[in-house]
């Protein structure tokens, strides 16, 4: 599997994003380091590992020069032990899962700007394609049981490529609309467009978005914003003329969507919903093999003006929304074996989450376009792993 250049001088090293994260043990009996746990757990990720067992196997595979890389202490009679499957489990249901997900995520954020902003080319503000982030959650089926809920997972998701920015835990999925300003707060959203479906389409965080974060935002409207919606579906959207059209085929299915777009100036009465400058409605066709074809219209609203997107830009950012489904939670489902995994303790599958994150964010900033494929290629060669995380192999850079 061939990814793209690891330049060794613009791929930062993990390590020193881990070594952010608070210990959750006593200094008592502690053998290895928190990093070197963590580092050994994100190296397993990046190849493939599903569940505590698989990460320990990675360690297992790999070589005495690597443990050295990774920090593993040498024992006295001078063999180096790579973490248990117990040890790993109890340091990722204790671990602090905001500290590790924003240590995730500040590396994939600086992995996400190499990888799309190279030093010869302007910024995406200045090319007129700016960051595209979408706001959604997954829940984390296998983490139930009898005295306690599945574990819900709010994540900012940039669209291409697929990287997770930022994650935070949430009690239900009807409590994600009062995670939505903590999850966004840390990140520097100015000039970035983010996406969000219905249930986020709560006017104090779009108003929340514009002012303070300085962002635009495009937001799918339903009945849960009844004026909102009226105003939309009440447009001569007849008297319009389609600006943009797309076909899709694959998976015995063919799918078309085609966009209109309508300007709304608060002179003329506006869209009773904050910093609204587009009305926006799509129109999907789709045909399932050996089944009649439906149609469904959806609207939304956007803060950006005619002359700061086109109706293919618009299309493509709502599309890219929908398509995190298939190149996130779709990949952590299958690829990782996310809904079948049982763990369920403490802040474990939080964290597993994160590592799963971590794999796929590298993977794609790399130029991956099959997960699994890559993972399979990377599996047998543990060193890999390592350049990928943008750690050397030479033994002396960072201690042991």
């Amino acid at each position: 599997m061939r990814l793209g250049p690891l330049d060794a001088g613009q791929v930062a090293d993990l390590r020193s994003y881990l070594d952010a994260v608070p210990d959750p043990r006593s200094r008592r009996g502690r053998w290895y380091s928190l990093t070197a746990i963590l580092l050994v757990c994100a190296c397993a990720a990046v190849s493939g590992a599903r569940s505590i067992e698989e990460l320990a196997e990675w360690g297992q595979r790999a070589s005495n020069a690597l443990l050295v890389v990774i920090g593993i202490r040498r024992h006295l009679l001078g063999w180096r032990r790579t973490p248990s499957p117990a040890t790993i489990g109890r340091v990722l249901g204790t671990v602090d899962g905001d500290a590790l997900d924003r240590a995730v995520g500040a590396y994939l954020a600086d992995r996400h700007r190499v990888a799309t902003e190279p030093a010869h080319r302007p910024s995406p503000s200045a090319s007129g394609r700016p960051c595209v982030i979408a706001v959604d959650g997954k829940t984390l089926k296998g983490s139930a049981r009898l005295t306690a809920k599945r574990r819900h997972l709010l994540s900012a998701v940039t669209h291409a490529p697929v990287v997770t920015l930022a994650q935070v835990e949430v009690g239900a999925k009807t409590n994600e609309t009062t995670h939505f300003q903590p999850l966004l707060a840390p990140l520097d959203l100015a000039g970035t467009v983010v996406t969000f479906d219905a249930l986020h389409s709560v006017k104090a965080n779009v108003s929340w978005l514009v002012e303070t974060k300085k962002a635009h935002y495009i937001a799918v409207i339903k009945t849960n914003q009844p004026t909102a919606h009226s105003q939309l579906a009440d447009l001569p959207w007849r008297d319009i003329p389609v600006q943009h059209t797309a076909s899709t085929t694959g998976h015995g299915r063919r799918e078309s969507r085609s966009i209109k777009t309508c300007a709304v100036p608060d002179e003329l009465g506006g869209i009773s919903f904050p910093h609204g400058r587009l009305a926006i409605r799509v129109h999907r066709r789709r045909k399932q093999t050996g089944q009649r074809e439906t149609r469904e219209s959806l609207y939304a609203v956007t803060s950006l003006d005619a002359h700061q997107t086109g109706p293919a830009g618009l299309a493509t950012a709502i599309r890219g929304h929908w398509g995190i489904e298939n190149s996130s939670h779709h990949i952590r489902d299958v690829t990782f074996a996310e809904d079948a995994s049982t763990v369920h303790t403490g802040t474990a599958p939080r964290a597993m989450a994160t590592l799963r994150n971590l794999a796929i964010g590298v993977l794609k900033t790399l130029g991956s376009d099959n997960i699994a494929k890559t993972t399979r290629a990377i599996r047998n060669e543990p060193e890999r792993a390592l350049h990928i995380l943008g750690i050397t192999t030479e033994p002396d850079t960072y201690g042991t």
